[in-house]
Formats: C-alpha cells, structure tokens, sequence
C-alpha cells in the first residue's frame, strides 16, 4: 500500500498509515520510503543477541514486542514484527527514532526538543525527557507563537550557512497534568501508547510551516529551587550541551558521525544564543518561564 505524506521537510511514501503528517495528494518521487519487510527471523539474526547494530550507513535496532525496525542510507526504514502490532506503536518509533536516525544519515542535526518562532527566528528548548519541554512550547503557543517541532528538530543549513530549522509536523505531547493546567480535556485527545496520561494534541493553524533560522537554543532543566534561574552557556559547554540534547546521540560515535557532529556544531555556534534555564518542580512556572525566555531574547511580550 502506498500513503503519501510530508513531514521533517521530507516526502515520505509508507505502507502503514502516519495520520500525524500532512497527507501529500501527488504521487512524486519520495526522500524516503517506509516499508513493511517481513523477514522478521533473518533480521533478528543479523542482531546476534542484541538489540542495535550499525553497519556503516545502515542502523538496525530492535524494540521487543513491537518491531525490528532497519534504516538504510536516509533513503528507507524497514519495520518487520514477528506478530501482530497495534500500529500506533510503530507510529511512534517511525516518528521518532527511525526519523532521528534518517535525519542523521542525511546529515541533517536532530535536536531533542521542542521548536518555536519568535518574530520570524526559531527557538529550541532541549533537555531530558520530562524537563517540561512541550508544556514550556504549549506555553508560547497560549501566547499566540507558532510551532515547527515538538520531539524531533531538524536543523540543517541555508546556501548562505544559516542554520535553519524545519518544521515536522503539527502536534504536541502533553502530560495531562499540563493539559489540566492549560484548561485541555484529555478525553478529547487520543492518548499515546504505553503512556496513558500523556496525549497527542494536534496545534493546528498554529502550525509554523516556514523553515526559519535558528537564533537560540534554551536548556531546560529541573531544580528543587523556588526560583527561575537562567544563565547564558558558555565556550566548551556550547559543544558539550549541543552534543547532549541531538536526538539519539549514542548513535553518533557507532555510526562514525564525531567528525560530522562537531563539524555543524562549529557552524550552528556562531549564529545562535544558548541558554541553561532551571524551573521550580515545586510549582507551574510555565507563563514565567515565557517571560524570561522573551526578556532574554529581547522580544519582552512582543507577539508574532
């Protein structure tokens, strides 16, 4: 079965549905091709025990119980599951992982976060999973801010040597106790798999669908503190904190990708500010986080 669809600024044709991404009416060669490979046995003998293995521009790894997904070259992700698999699942790591990796392959830097525009420049906000990412983006969104990325941000590079991010496609992942924070009813949204309580939340016309430079990069981070800290990052920890936050990092070392990593990051720095940010766990600090992010960009409550 062919879908055509557009996401990560990439024409995908797949064989399973990808209800997330712009479905695409015109049958055009594709960047990359989704399909369904049912030799199940022989890839899983290709892992010999493990559940990763990357042999030069191709990257097989396994999630038990859902599939042994194989991406080759940027062009093409494999999925082969020994059993019937709810297709949400595979959604999910197609979306994710396999993209990051196809993103990487086609050496284009994937950032683990969430990206927004301010006045016609991209900002990303990275950290670790559940540092608050998506509710701080859903935050600007409130204020009337568009979104280009939420999980996987693509970053490559304009004629000119701009860095630039690409928008991915239009939705959000939220904890509900952000959504109940934020006035969503969870019941309206449909939940993603193995993780009940955090939701698929479409954005909508608040989409951001213009590739946009990248001018900032804010880290993310908890603190057992009462108050918001934010500080620029500084010489060595700009590589250090780019390095961290690429989705699926411990990839890049297996995959031979050190040289080509600290090659776009020597790029990326020059034309972007970073910043660590740490947020109170104690208490819902989202508006005040925006607040501060704007003040430290110099956009104060200027509204796009």
């Amino acid at each position: 079965m062919n879908n055509f669809f557009e996401g990560f600024g990439l024409s995908l044709r797949s064989d399973i549905v990808l209800p997330n991404l712009r479905i695409s009416s015109v049958d055009k060669n594709c960047d990359v091709c989704i399909r369904n490979d049912q030799r199940y046995e022989e890839k899983n003998r290709l892992l010999t025990g493990g559940l990763l293995k990357i042999n030069g521009e191709k990257v097989i790894y396994k999630i038990p119980s859902v599939a042994i997904f194989s991406i080759e070259k940027g062009k093409c992700i494999y999925y082969s599951t020994d059993k019937c698999v709810n297709e949400n699942k595979l959604q999910l790591y197609i979306l994710g992982t396999c993209m990051g990796i196809v993103l990487m392959q086609r050496r284009i830097l994937p950032l683990h976060g969430s990206a927004i525009s301010i006045d016609g420049k991209s900002y990303a906000i990275v950290g670790d999973s559940g540092a608050g990412k998506s509710t701080l983006a859903s935050a600007f969104l409130k204020r009337g801010y568009k979104l280009l990325s939420d999980d996987v941000i693509p970053v490559s590079f304009s004629n000119e040597g701009v860095p630039m991010v690409t928008p991915a496609y239009p939705q959000q992942k939220l904890w509900q106790e952000s959504m109940d924070h934020f006035g969503l009813e969870s019941r309206e949204f449909e939940p993603i798999i193995d993780r009940e309580t955090k939701f698929k939340v479409p954005v909508g016309d608040q989409f951001e669908e213009r590739q946009l430079p990248l001018a900032g990069i804010i880290e993310l981070t908890k603190t057992n503190d009462e108050q918001i800290h934010m500080e620029p990052i500084q010489d060595l920890y700009r590589f250090s904190t780019l390095f961290k936050h690429t989705y699926r990092n411990f990839i890049i070392r297996r995959a031979g990708l050190m040289d080509w990593h600290f090659n776009t990051s020597t790029k990326i720095l020059p034309h972007v500010d970073m910043f660590h940010m740490r947020r109170p766990v104690s208490q819902f600090t989202a508006n005040e986080l925006v607040d501060k992010v704007l003040q430290a960009i110099g956009k104060e409550e200027s509204v796009v």
